[in-house]
């Protein structure tokens, strides 16, 4: 199962696949449990997207709330290819709805084809889909892990720290400063890991895996309320498997499994 970005031939198809996406981020489930239904024809709002399975597939964002399954839940044990489509999808759906008049001077604008694109004919302004770069990093001293739990999280649950990178700076410098931020560790060589478009609402994750030169864990106490050393054989619940920050607990756990 494949999805492929060619909007501008997406464009050209008057129907296909819908995704509904309520205002609470819940995605319709349709035929054989998927989150997409076959339509004849698209709704005039619905924003085309690319194709999935070489057929036309397309968003539509509802204005209400209703009774569906979260992205999340869709999201739960799916592979890389369906995730890339709900991302997609969300993050488009996020950009419409918050970006339904001009920053600049408050006029409606139109949508631009070809691209995912928007233009204020009143002051010339164009804008484009908000993608929010943030660094997620996996700390790591011998072969222990150091693991977070943000307020947020579900009892018990914890994951790798992360955090928004800042203006005019590095993803290496946002490592540094995030990590000694949120839990007071210093540490020294990074390794870059990948990258995850993330959509809650609009992040590109990239990931590092960092060695801690320091083992002292202070906790900041708002954005992170609570961080522990975390041995393999001894782990908390992990985050779910389609993150990235899953991915980077699991690849180092791999790595330090016996050949």
């Amino acid at each position: 199962m494949t999805f492929r970005r060619e909007l501008p031939d997406a464009e050209t198809c008057t129907g296909g696949l819908l995704i509904r996406v309520d205002s609470a981020n819940g995605i319709a489930a349709g035929q054989d449990d998927q989150p997409f239904t076959k339509v004849a024809t698209w709704p005039a709002a619905a924003q085309p997207l690319g194709f999935w399975e070489e057929q036309a597939i397309a968003v539509l964002a509802e204005p209400e709330p209703r009774d569906w399954p979260s992205a999340r839940q869709w999201l739960n044990g799916w592979d890389e290819s369906r995730f890339a489509l709900l991302s997609t999808a969300l993050q488009v759906v996020a950009w419409q709805r918050n970006h339904r008049f001009c920053g600049r001077c408050g006029h409606s604008p139109r949508r631009i084809s070809g691209e995912f694109a928007m233009h204020c004919d009143h002051c010339g302004h164009r804008n484009y889909p908000r993608i929010s770069p943030c660094i997620i990093t996996l700390v790591t001293h011998g072969d222990d892990l150091l693991l977070a739990r943000s307020p947020r999280f579900p009892p018990g649950r914890y994951s790798t720290l992360a955090g928004f990178i800042e203006p005019g700076e590095a993803a290496e410098e946002a490592v540094h400063r995030e990590v000694f931020e949120e839990v007071g560790v210093t540490i020294g060589r990074l390794r870059y890991f990948g990258s995850q478009s993330w959509p809650f609402p609009h992040s590109l994750m990239l990931g590092f895996f960092a060695e801690a030169t320091s083992r002292r864990i202070r906790i900041d106490g708002v954005e992170i309320a609570d961080a522990a050393w975390f041995t393999p054989r001894r782990l908390p619940q992990l985050p779910p498997s389609y993150s990235i920050s899953r991915a980077l607990i699991d690849r180092f756990l791999a790595d330090r499994r016996p050949r």
